[in-house]
């Protein structure tokens, strides 16, 4: 409608002499947000930020910047912006390091004189080496070998270069490729919940690897919690930033909230974020194509025996028309009908379709193992023998066997099973050492808790196997329930046993509760009777009538002070010896082994 666009082209005139007006009078302001040193807390530096004025609509800087685009006047606005931070920064006297946003199309400008920052730098009286180039994108970039050669003309002048927002732009991985910056920031979209995301934590840890080959710093964007902060001091990220540690200010902190201090000078570890047990869909069937020549319903039965006799490895052969899978055949099925009198005769010049199986298993490439796996399952037990088709929205593309199949469930199903436990969905026995062997590498003190269950086997003798599995995925919401899941870790060895280490300080406290919630909630897995007799009868391995308490849990403990152990051998081992101490009390018990700490002396690797 014209009035509407009329409207819009008024308020886009409005808007462009409004940014003149700033541009003309100066009206930005500066603020620095602060940079920290993950391991030490020290502030090594600031980044600097721009605002309009405050009661304009080009106030926040990505407005400000959308309309100077608009306008053509993104050089113009980036260098009032360079010159304010600069000055802001040179007039406070701040300490360390200045990270400086410049846009790559900004740094690729040839009417700008290259000299011109460097001068005005020179002119307030900071070192070019102080500075830091902050490559921020707006826009993709293509022109790598400018980019190339503009960067190296800043580094001769002194300047350091940093990739803002890695993982959120258009071409960052590009840019660190091409640029080797001694700077990347990760976006912070990879940094909030990362103590809770395992995706996140593994982006970071990659980014960290690369990093560390490659000579590169890395600094994490968007930090907004303790718990996030620690997870990437442990990963080894270089430096942080984010609300956490200081919000952007015009007069910022020189130095960091005490509590953030605390807590970087911690000896603890952070828990990991874990990935729950068999992860539906993480993995598909087009894992199992495999290329299988089709042929077309118009081949008659003759020809396809031919092919049979070719290939005397060749046991299906799918009927595809104009890319849709119709079928399969089976090579013992055509042998069969051929191999009776008078078949061939008949039925040899007829389409293949006649001995093709059209109820064949049809699964799109992104259909998960576990998905398919149970459609096998279900069906017709032929169909495990005759394998699947794989298509890609309904094209043909190949085949993959029952074989194959099964073996991948079973290969992930025992994976899994190492790194999470299927009953309880708790950590498995790798990630249990991984963890040991974090907070032995830290030095930090902690307690290690073996969690073993008291006749156990009798209650699945005579109450099943099914209320067994309940007990224990009882027992292990239990002890989640009395850890703190940013400082205790909880796995489940497996059967009945689980293991916790605590760096809570208040661990006896916390194992006190546990027994007792526990002694109050197995009575319900009892019949009334049994929970009056406080147990049951039940014949032992030798037929002999045993009387057998309920249910009890044991928890053996022992404490871990520095370099008393080298490996998570050793601490299994003695956590196993206090379990077995802790088993000898009768019902509900905790024994905390003190033989380490009397004797003073740590255990020397084996």
């Amino acid at each position: 409608m014209p009035g509407v666009d009329g409207e819009a082209a008024a308020d886009d005139l409005i808007l462009r002499e409004h940014l003149q007006e700033i541009l003309a009078a100066r009206k930005l302001s500066a603020l620095f947000q602060p940079i920290i040193q993950m391991q030490s807390g020290e502030i090594i530096g600031y980044e600097g930020l721009i605002r309009g004025p405050s009661d304009s609509p080009l106030h926040a800087p990505m407005n400000l910047f959308k309309v100077a685009r608009a306008n053509r006047l993104t050089p113009e606005v980036e260098h009032l912006c360079r010159q304010v931070v600069l000055e802001r920064f040179a007039e406070l006297d701040l300490p360390g390091k200045l990270f400086l946003n410049v846009s790559p199309e900004c740094l690729l400008l040839h009417n700008e004189p290259h000299g011109q920052t460097l001068e005005f730098i020179e002119r307030l009286g900071i070192n070019p080496e102080r500075v830091i180039i902050e490559l921020t994108e707006n826009q993709p970039t293509y022109d790598y070998e400018l980019m190339r050669e503009a960067v190296l003309h800043y580094r001769q002048m002194g300047f350091q270069i940093a990739i803002d927002d890695l993982g959120e732009g258009f071409s960052s991985l590009r840019l660190w490729s091409e640029l080797r910056p001694e700077y990347v920031k990760i976006d912070m979209h990879f940094i909030q919940g990362i103590n809770h995301d395992p995706v996140k934590l593994q982006f970071v840890r990659s980014i960290q690897e690369i990093a560390e080959k490659s000579d590169t710093l890395v600094i994490a964007e968007g930090i907004e919690a303790q718990t996030e902060l620690l997870v990437l001091r442990d990963l080894g990220v270089a430096f942080g930033q984010g609300y956490h540690l200081g919000r952007p200010n015009a007069v910022p902190a020189r130095a960091l909230p005490a509590e953030v201090m605390k807590a970087l000078g911690s000896n603890g570890v952070a828990v990991y974020p874990r990935r729950s047990g068999l992860e539906k869909n993480a993995v598909t069937i087009f894992k199992l194509l495999h290329r299988v020549q089709a042929v077309p319903p118009t081949m008659n039965n003759n020809e396809v025996y031919e092919i049979f006799l070719k290939e005397p490895k060749l046991l299906i052969i799918p009927v595809v028309d104009n890319d849709v899978p119709l079928g399969l055949i089976s090579r013992f099925e055509m042998i069969d009908h051929f191999a009776r009198p008078y078949q061939r005769e008949l039925y040899g010049k007829k389409s293949c379709k006649l001995f093709m199986d059209a109820t064949s298993l049809i699964a799109d490439k992104e259909t998960s193992l576990q998905d398919l796996s149970f459609i096998m399952v279900q069906a017709d037990a032929h169909h495990l023998f005759n394998g699947f088709i794989i298509t890609d929205q309904g094209r043909y593309l190949g085949m993959g066997t029952g074989h194959d199949l099964m073996r991948e469930i079973t290969q992930m199903q025992i994976n899994a099973a190492r790194y999470a436990n299927p009953l309880t969905l708790l950590p498995g026995n790798v990630p249990i050492n991984e963890h040991i062997d974090r907070l032995l590498h830290s030095g930090t003190r902690f307690w290690v808790c073996y969690c073993d269950l008291d006749n156990f086997k009798p209650f699945n003798d005579v109450y099943g196997y099914r209320k067994g599995d309940d007990v224990i995925q009882l027992t292990g919401e239990i002890l989640s329930r009395h850890c703190d899941a940013n400082r205790d870790f909880i796995g489940h060895i497996g059967g009945d046993d689980f293991m916790i280490l605590f760096q809570s300080e208040d661990w006896e406290t916390r194992c006190n509760a546990i027994l007792e919630q526990f002694a109050a909630g197995i009575l319900d897995f009892y019949s009334i009777d049994d929970r009056e007799r406080g147990g049951y009868i039940s014949e032992d391995r030798q037929g002999k009538k045993v009387f057998y308490s309920l249910i009890s849990l044991s928890l053996g403990a022992i404490k871990v002070e520095a370099r008393q152990y080298y490996t998570h051998h050793q601490i299994a081992t003695a956590a196993a010896e206090a379990k077995k101490q802790a088993k000898k009390i009768h019902g509900n018990s905790l024994f905390l082994d003190r033989r380490q700490e009397a004797q003073g002396h740590p255990r020397k690797p084996a």
